[in-house]
């Protein structure tokens, strides 16, 4: 009996003594990074809320750049509940998303996780992210995507025929219609239509609810997003197993996630599948649209600019025998003006203002603390309409693209190994568009109403009301 009270005390001060240990290791290495380094300057705000009322209630843009002209390119705030560091320059972000990837992972809330899927891209860091990029980054090659452009072709044809026969169109929302079908002959190739209707009809509805408040309850638009979500995965599912049981090999994403195995000979899970092929088709949709919206908002503006870029098109038309011979690889190259505008179109609207990253470690940086857990935000908006980098910011002017950008200066597509791996189908789509539109078609902005809404990429407000109608060059 005195044996255990023995090794019962003996026990109690040993782990009193690992307690002490741990607080007082945690305090010295407290009191040492407090000694070397402080938190960025800014405003926290309200316990919990933070500056979130401040963040809605305005043009968020407008919000990033007061509190860059008070604190400088590096400052805190707190946002949604979550302290965040918010980082304004072009060696700030190289060192979060390049240089130190490491030391920040991704983040996103849970309700946006659920409604997309946790096993998709860009949820991930690590060797699983580096997988799964290859996997993005291979079926979106040149080679395979100038395949495409017959088919993207006659999905561009097809969406401008059917902007010319109704009045009045949300441009945003045609916008979408076409980058969704687009997204579909990337993934699935020649999908049948029944399929296609279910995909598009369920993402529509994920694609509703997902800026809604996350309150899964029957009857709100989260609760019917994530209903939806099931019947997407059940939907490819379906596609899935008939491949297999048809024995169909592809070269589309839905091929190359099919048949890829790992070192160990695993394939993936119909989770996996599922959770990335919607991943791809939220990421191309929107920001695709988004991106076509404002070019056609800007060249509206500035007449003299589309009739240089109508100059550009007009050759490549008289030479396909007024559109009797498809579009190739090679002119899609040679549209210099015409790539220009769309370059000059992510800055000026700068579709990625910013992106989420939190610290897996303390991190110092110029001096400043970045503590673990804190979220960071490099700000890509605003370093394109940082004067230093982009003279006059807020004009648009395409031929300040005819010198290339200093480093680090230009991100419409994020940096390090987190940028788009789908950037080059989304360059292609928009220039094939483009070429079809100014070529054949005249459109016009209906109501005056300037302003920009976000939901949650910025567009021109009510989606840039038009009408589109066709005629020749």
């Amino acid at each position: 009996m005195a044996g255990f009270w023995f090794l019962a005390i003996s026990s109690f001060f040993f782990c009193l003594l690992l307690v002490r240990m741990a607080v007082s290791k945690n305090n010295k290495r407290k009191k040492m990074r407090d000694s070397r380094c402080k938190l960025p300057p800014g405003s926290m705000g309200w316990p919990y809320l933070g500056e979130t009322l401040q963040l809605y209630s305005q043009d968020p843009n407008v919000f990033f750049t007061s509190k860059q002209k008070r604190y400088g390119e590096i400052f805190k705030t707190r946002i949604l509940g979550y302290p965040c560091v918010m980082l304004a320059s072009p060696e700030a972000a190289r060192f979060v998303l390049v240089t130190h990837a490491r030391m920040f992972k991704p983040t996103y809330p849970k309700s946006k996780e659920r409604l997309i899927g946790p096993s998709a891209l860009f949820f991930h860091q690590g060797d699983y992210h580096f997988y799964i990029r290859k996997l993005v980054q291979s079926s979106f090659f040149p080679e395979t995507i100038r395949k495409l452009i017959p088919d993207i072709e006659h999905i561009a044809l097809s969406s401008l025929q059917s902007l010319a026969n109704m009045p009045i169109v949300s441009t945003y929302q045609e916008m979408k219609k076409f980058a969704f079908d687009v997204g579909i002959l990337a993934i699935f190739g020649h999908l049948e239509c029944s399929y296609k209707e279910m995909l598009k009809h369920n993402y529509n509805i994920v694609d509703k609810g997902y800026n809604f408040f996350p309150m899964n309850l029957p009857g709100t638009s989260y609760h019917r997003a994530l209903m939806a979500r099931k019947r997407l995965k059940t939907t490819v599912s379906e596609i899935i197993r008939e491949r297999r049981e048809k024995s169909i090999l592809k070269t589309d994403f839905l091929g190359h996630l099919l048949d890829v195995k790992d070192d160990k000979g695993r394939v993936l899970t119909q989770e996996q599948i599922a959770d990335n092929i919607i991943g791809v088709l939220f990421a191309a949709q929107d920001t695709t649209a988004s991106c076509l919206t404002w070019i056609l908002k800007y060249l509206h503006d500035n007449q003299k600019l589309l009739e240089a870029v109508k100059d550009e098109q007009r050759a490549i038309y008289e030479e396909n025998s007024r559109e009797k011979k498809s579009l190739t690889w090679g002119q899609t190259r040679n549209m210099p003006l015409t790539h220009k505008v769309i370059l000059e179109s992510l800055r000026m609207a700068s579709i990625i203002s910013f992106t989420f990253r939190e610290a897996v470690d303390d991190v110092e940086y110029k001096g400043y603390l970045i503590p673990k857990g804190w979220k960071v935000m490099p700000l890509f908006r605003n370093i394109h309409h940082n004067p230093k980098y982009f003279s006059n910011p807020e004009v648009f002017d395409p031929s300040r693209f005819e010198v290339n950008p200093k480093p680090n200066t230009f991100m419409p597509f994020g940096s390090g190994v987190h940028a788009c791996p789908g950037n080059e189908l989304a360059k292609i789509q928009i220039l094939i568009y483009l070429h079809h539109l100014i070529s054949k078609f005249r459109w016009e902005v209906v109501g005056g109403e300037e302003g920009i809404e976000y939901g949650p990429f910025p567009i021109p407000r009510n989606g840039l009301l038009a009408t589109f109608r066709q005629h020749s060059l």
